[in-house]
């Protein structure tokens, strides 16, 4: 999952070296932190929060399949 993460942000912005991706794992639910650079952040975000809204959608999906669940939290 993480590496789906990083695949999807690293098309998204101008300096993927910047992306980084923290894998916390809890008892029921898994949280991923996301950080990218401070210029990048709007690229990820979208306007209204739609593409970030579209990444935790197939995030869900995914994990959702695995039988587990999964939250994505953007760190500026």
């Amino acid at each position: 999952m993480k590496e789906l993460i990083e695949f999807i942000v690293k098309a998204l912005v101008d300096d993927p070296s910047s992306v980084s991706v923290k894998e916390i794992q809890g008892d029921k639910i898994t949280l991923y932190e996301l950080r990218v650079g401070k210029d990048d952040i709007g690229k990820v975000i979208g306007k209204r929060g739609r593409t970030a809204s579209s990444i935790r959608t197939i995030i869900n999906a995914v994990s959702t399949k695995q039988g587990k669940r999964a939250e994505l939290e953007i760190i500026e």
